[in-house]
């Protein structure tokens, strides 16, 4: 597939998806999202760590407004059932980490896009914005679900219902993001933590998603038990072994990812 309004690009087991409509500021349209969605598929097959990012000085918009029906109507429900479930759960469902770098401002349903990756990192210029109920809507893209196990249920009220921006650093201090990086910092810091994402035991990183997804809704019997099930799993792997003989041997363990 040829993308059109996004580039991937995958190098050392590391694969970069970046939004690439800095004209509409990454606003996400039916094409950006197709084009996202068959991206994280090659993305999962042939990498170990994927970033989303944005090109110019946002990191996604939103919804591009722009993008209408035949009629020139909007059928928002549609295209969240169709087009943004189906990507979301591609993130969220992941088998290798995703990490957002958030460039930039990410508002609306590209708030909740970053907010749907493993680990946030923003510059500090960055804001996230749940913009919806300026234009008469409820937050969709999973914000509803994310935003209250992340901050917490009053600030997420809170930032839902005024729909004002959220600094990069105050999204930290709340919990929201892992860090907020100066802007000159931004790009090698998350290019550091890709890196070392992408030279992990990767088996691990993904069974530990799956625990830590799965937490609020089991009991802790059920809890312990995936734990179990994953331990034995994890017991199993060459990188296992190599982190124990790297341990024993006091020196910097080399996974494969398996």
């Amino acid at each position: 597939m040829e993308y059109q309004s996004i580039a991937l690009t995958i190098d050392e087991g590391a694969a970069i998806l970046q939004l690439n409509r800095p004209e509409m500021k990454n606003a996400l349209n039916s094409q950006t999202r197709a084009e996202l969605l068959h991206a994280m598929d090659v993305a999962v097959s042939e990498a170990r760590v994927i970033v989303l990012t944005g090109s110019g000085d946002s990191f996604c918009a939103g919804q591009d407004l722009s993008d209408r029906e035949e009629d020139g109507s909007f059928d928002l429900g549609r295209l969240l059932r169709e087009e943004y479930v189906p990507l979301l759960r591609a993130i969220y469902d992941a088998p290798i980490p995703v990490i957002a770098a958030v460039n930039g401002a990410a508002a609306g349903a590209g708030a909740n896009l970053a907010l749907a990756a493993d680990v946030v990192i923003a510059t500090e210029s960055a804001i996230f914005l749940q913009a919806f109920s300026r234009i008469g809507l409820i937050p969709d893209a999973g914000g509803t679900y994310w935003l209250p196990r992340q901050i917490g249920f009053p600030k997420a009220m809170g930032a839902m219902l005024f729909a004002e921006p959220i600094s990069a650093r105050q999204a930290e201090s709340w919990g929201m993001i892992w860090e907020a990086v100066p802007d000159a910092d931004f790009d090698a810091a998350w290019r550091k933590r890709m890196m070392q994402l992408a030279k992990g035991p990767t088996v691990a990183f993904g069974l530990t998603k799956k625990a830590l997804r799965d937490c609020f809704d089991n009991t802790i019997e059920e809890q312990l038990a995936l734990e179990a099930t994953g331990q034995a799993t994890c017991n199993k792997t060459r990188d296992f072994d190599e982190g124990v003989m790297a341990f024993l041997e006091k020196r910097k363990p080399v996974y494969e990812g398996r």
